[in-house]
């Protein structure tokens, strides 16, 4: 992979010196229009070593927070080991606030990063993501690792990924959608690695030593990205308060875009393994499937992040989720170990697409200088998509006793999703056709 190795800065040139002066010096917040005139003045320096840092910054970020998260692989271990006096739904729990935790705080956060408060937050959520992933070792009864896993290291997460986001939009406009590409790979290694390791480590050093050794691998991701991570632009006070109600008016393709991205919340494909082990297809690969689906996400996030660079996120993100729709609809009759290793890989393609641009269409509607706050919106409203659907999912399982009709929710799910993305395309462009959007 290149990353335009020309583009990086002569360590003599003024750039780097004006650079420099730019991030060791306050700067003071600004009014509105003294805002466009910094933003939008096409000075976006889109390379260099610093904002490539912010990238390499912002996909430690991720590997560390969604990454991490993705990968709760506990489920199993802790009904049948640590937990078994719990019911597997309770446990279930444990993950699904986990999971939506690492969304819902984007809402502050967002607001605090537009205002330009953005290291104190970082660095404290830092320290209690390691600390809180440390303290699960220890963890004895099920409202420790509610406590633990779930809330803290869900919220955490949720303080340190947001913002990331919005730094790597300061320093990036035309290849943007490659350094989204590249940060929302985080999320694929670290749904790859961790589940891995710790399906190693707990049978060879035991759960406690698998927690801390995990731990330690968060404190070198969080401390790369805690000193990476830098603003370009300075902060603003925008108008409309903390959750922005007027933007669903003023700007219909953010509404109508919210939408589409709940609505594919809803549809998360999260029973592939439990599936698998359902059609007598070996524990040890079920357990690997979730890693399968990961890895290849990331094929599809660079890949489409690369086409979106000269057709458009939304342009890109909509078939690759009508494809992501009919492959989850497929699922259910996956019941052999090829056929389901096929699923597992081309649902991870298409729906890295998705994930892998999600935050990119709503930079362009608004300024820079409120994306924190769009973004944080768009996030904490999937927070409630990711927090009931898999249950939704689940109660459909049990109702059943199968998975066929799990597979017809959640794909028709994501299917609706894909037909309000090619709304969200007709607002921005205003044709059914043409237009980079």
């Amino acid at each position: 992979m290149t990353l335009a190795i020309e583009s990086f800065p002569d360590p003599n040139s003024q750039s780097l010196s004006h650079e420099k002066k730019s991030f060791t010096e306050e700067v003071p917040i600004t009014s509105d229009n003294q805002y466009e005139e910094v933003a939008d003045d096409d000075n976006y320096p889109d390379g260099g070593l610093r904002a490539w840092l912010n990238v390499l910054g912002a996909l430690a970020c991720g590997t560390a927070t969604f990454g991490f998260v993705n990968s709760y692989v506990f489920q199993a271990y802790y009904t049948d080991t640590l937990l078994p006096h719990v019911s597997p739904s309770s446990i279930s729990w444990i993950g699904s606030i986990q999971y939506a935790l690492t969304f819902f705080p984007a809402l502050f956060m967002g607001r605090l990063f537009d205002l330009g408060h953005f290291r104190i937050p970082m660095l404290l959520s830092s320290v209690s993501l390691v600390v809180a992933t440390f303290l699960v070792a220890e963890c004895k009864q099920y409202w420790h690792f509610l406590l633990c896993q779930g809330i803290t290291i869900g919220i955490s997460s949720g303080i340190l990924f947001g913002p990331s986001l919005g730094c790597v939009v300061h320093w990036f406009k035309v290849r943007r959608s490659l350094a989204y590409a590249i940060v929302a790979c985080g999320s694929s290694i670290g749904g790859t690695l961790f589940p891995i390791l710790v399906r190693n480590l707990i049978p060879t050093v035991g759960f406690a030593w698998t927690m801390r050794i995990l731990g330690f691998i968060l404190l070198l991701l969080v401390g790369v990205a805690n000193l990476t991570l830098r603003r370009r632009l300075p902060p603003i006070h925008v108008t409309g308060g903390l959750f922005n109600l007027r933007i669903f008016k003023d700007v219909p393709a953010y509404s109508v875009y919210t939408v589409a991205c709940f609505i594919s919340f809803l549809g998360l494909l999260t029973y592939i393994d439990s599936s698998a082990t359902f059609y007598g297809i070996d524990d040890s690969l079920a357990f690997y499937l979730v890693a399968i689906a990961n890895a290849s996400s990331a094929v599809g996030r660079i890949g489409c992040g690369l086409a979106s660079r000269h057709i458009g996120p939304v342009n890109v993100m909509t078939p690759m989720t009508a494809v992501a729709g009919i492959l989850t609809m497929a699922w259910p009759y996956a019941r052999s170990t090829g056929s389901i290793a096929t699923i597992a890989v081309l649902y991870g393609m298409s729906s890295g697409a998705f994930v892998g641009l999600l935050a990119l269409p709503i930079v362009s509607m608004g300024q820079i200088g409120d994306v924190g706050r769009r973004q944080g919106m768009l996030f904490s409203i999937l927070a409630v998509g990711a927090i009931i659907g898999p249950p939704i999912s689940g109660i459909i399982q049990t109702a059943t006793g199968g998975y066929v009709a799990v597979g017809f929710y959640a794909g028709g799910s994501i299917m609706a999703a894909a037909v309000l993305l090619f709304a969200t395309r007709f607002v921005l462009a205003g044709s059914l056709i043409g237009g980079m959007v």
